[in-house]
């Protein structure tokens, strides 16, 4: 563990490494290369298009050991903290494990009559399928549930409540593994091999750890605030659609109430199909003023279609539709 506080973000990229060189892994998960010179770890970060807070979050929080002093105390982003995690498990599926399992066939000594060897082996395989499971669970339902709600979009059947309940360690069943290498193998010729894999187990154990606590103590608290975020981001558009709708309604009814009577007589006779002649003589008033009273009636209702006045005349009961004339 390093000696140094906290880093940050005007520290020397390369000056983090060499204090804590267990760092690279970190610096890979995020996609940020080798070849960055003095460059701070801003700049490097930027030029990766990497957020530096969250990066710096998970560094300062691994290097002092998962302590919660190093937690953060700004936002860290979500989306970046997820490709690290995604990244983590390629890592260790495609990599590391596989690195580790040729190790222990090349350390195992096949020539020895001793069962202890293949159920070593056996035990390691079937480590290997569950953590595959658990990380495949991760990758298809926690991440995807994540993906949609960065869009803002909110899952009814799924919360990150759920992945914590069933969020097992799967460090525990590599320190058995480990255990029973130091304890019950037998002496062989390529002891030498078989301390080398144990090397790899025990810096995979660690680094399994960091992996579920940057999980437990940073992801989780992140995805929860996001889930907060997102409901009352959802609650006040429902509340203002619902705001929009008692409006529209209210501004309906207030239109309505502003008509005149006469300029309701003339709605009905239009919808009815007459003309302006037709209605001047049905209302015994002058043409112009049937026209003065459309406008009115235009301005008010915010309607400008014969069509779309008849559906008004018709949902508010100014007409009934048998009086309606078709192809208005």
């Amino acid at each position: 563990m390093s000696k140094k506080q906290l880093y940050s973000s005007t520290d020397k990229m390369s000056d983090i490494i060499c204090d804590n060189y267990s760092l690279l892994q970190v610096m890979s998960r995020f996609g940020l290369p080798l070849g960055f010179g003095d460059h701070s770890v801003e700049e490097v970060c930027k030029n990766s298009h990497v957020d530096c807070p969250t990066f710096l979050a998970v560094a300062n929080f691994i290097n002092k050991g998962h302590s919660r002093s190093s937690l953060p105390q700004t936002e860290i982003s979500v989306e970046s903290l997820m490709v690290y995690l995604k990244n983590a498990h390629h890592y260790f599926l495609d990599f590391q494990l596989p690195t580790i399992r040729r190790k222990l066939l090349e350390a195992i000594d096949c020539s020895m009559d001793n069962e202890v060897t293949f159920l070593i082996l056996k035990f390691f395989d079937s480590y290997v399928k569950e953590v595959r499971n658990h990380m495949s669970y991760e990758d298809m339902y926690v991440f995807t549930y994540v993906e949609k709600l960065l869009k803002g979009k909110k899952s009814e059947d799924y919360d990150i409540n759920m992945f914590v309940r069933h969020h097992d360690h799967i460090d525990e069943k590599l320190t058995e593994l480990k255990n029973s290498i130091i304890k019950y193998y037998p002496v062989s010729k390529k002891g030498y091999m078989m301390n080398a894999v144990l090397f790899d187990i025990f810096n995979c154990e660690k680094d399994l750890v960091s992996h579920n606590a940057v999980e437990d103590h940073l992801f989780v608290p992140a995805v929860l605030q996001l889930e907060e975020e997102v409901m009352k981001n959802l609650d006040h558009q429902n509340t203002s659609n619902k705001v929009e709708e008692t409006n529209d309604k209210e501004e309906t009814k207030s239109a309505q109430d502003d008509l005149s009577q006469r300029e309701k007589e003339i709605i009905c006779c239009v919808v009815k199909g007459m003309s302006n002649k037709e209605i001047a003589e049905n209302l015994f008033i002058s043409v112009h003023t049937v026209i003065t009273h459309r406008r009115n009636i235009a301005r008010k209702l915010q309607i400008h279609s014969p069509t779309l006045l008849t559906v008004y005349a018709i949902v508010n009961k100014l007409v009934d539709i048998s009086e309606v004339k078709v192809g208005i």
